[in-house]
């Protein structure tokens, strides 16, 4: 069986659905900018300013890198969680949204480009386009009202026919 398959949870109940494999490449990648970035910038600020201001700034950006990498590490180990109480929508331990099963109106695959100017959308999908919107009966308040989920799952129809196994519906 590989990782990107549903499978239950540790408590038997839960499937898992990983996104790692969607997520994290545009992570790495971004990554490897700030490793160039960090490199230039160091000795621009020490020729131009100062060694101590360049000391600082690295420690700060080797800081950023170092959480990044824990967060990496960290998203096989949190997939997303199906049961029939709720949906866990999680991307590492940047976000983590419980959405009751009555809440879930549907979820679709077909994904329209203005979602990423849609504030009532919380994107889990991070730097990569979603492949996935699970749309919501009525907005949960998260500081903001959010009336639909979007993420990048590695199995994106596991999980939809998922979803459709619980009773709700799918929109291409």
């Amino acid at each position: 069986m590989t990782d990107t398959a549903p499978t239950p949870d540790d408590d038997g109940n839960a499937l898992r659905f990983f996104y790692h494999r969607g997520v994290a490449p545009m992570l790495w990648a971004l990554m490897a900018i700030s490793l160039v970035e960090l490199g230039v910038v160091h000795l621009l600020v020490a020729l131009l300013w100062s060694g101590t201001a360049a000391l600082a700034l690295s420690v700060v950006t080797l800081a950023g890198l170092g959480w990044m990498v824990w967060q990496l590490r960290q998203m096989p180990r949190r997939p997303v969680l199906l049961d029939a109480d709720g949906l866990w929508m999680r991307v590492g331990t940047i976000r983590s949204i419980r959405v009751p099963t009555a809440a879930i109106a549907g979820v679709r695959t077909a994904i329209d480009p203005a979602i990423r100017r849609d504030r009532s959308v919380l994107r889990l999908s991070l730097l990569s386009h979603p492949n996935v919107v699970v749309a919501l009966n009525a907005p949960l308040s998260e500081g903001r009202p959010i009336s639909a989920i979007a993420h990048r799952l590695d199995d994106p129809d596991a999980f939809v026919a998922a979803i459709e196994a619980l009773g709700h519906g799918h929109d291409r």
